[in-house]
């Protein structure tokens, strides 16, 4: 992982760029090869990956519930019109 990958913004970046880049700094703290300094740095930026992409997960849940609900809706308002 490079530093680069620093430069874009956690809340700019797509569940799969984050996902991603969260695998990697897990990758890297496992190998123990960080200073205490680096180490907490990925580890707040971890914390911040890992957030963003529960945030994305949520909002994606809420469209498919919410999709759910319309079809649910829709679903009685046919059987309303065939009674």
């Amino acid at each position: 992982m490079s530093d680069a990958a620093f430069d874009r913004p956690v809340d700019s970046l797509s569940y799969e760029d984050a996902r991603d880049e969260l695998v990697a700094i897990v990758a890297k703290l496992e190998t123990g090869s960080a200073t205490l300094e680096d180490s907490l740095t990925l580890w707040e930026r971890g914390e911040a990956l890992a957030a963003r992409c529960q945030a994305l997960l949520d909002g994606a849940l809420a469209r498919v519930e919410g999709a759910s609900d319309d079809v649910s809706d829709e679903s009685a308002d046919d059987a309303d019109a065939d009674a």
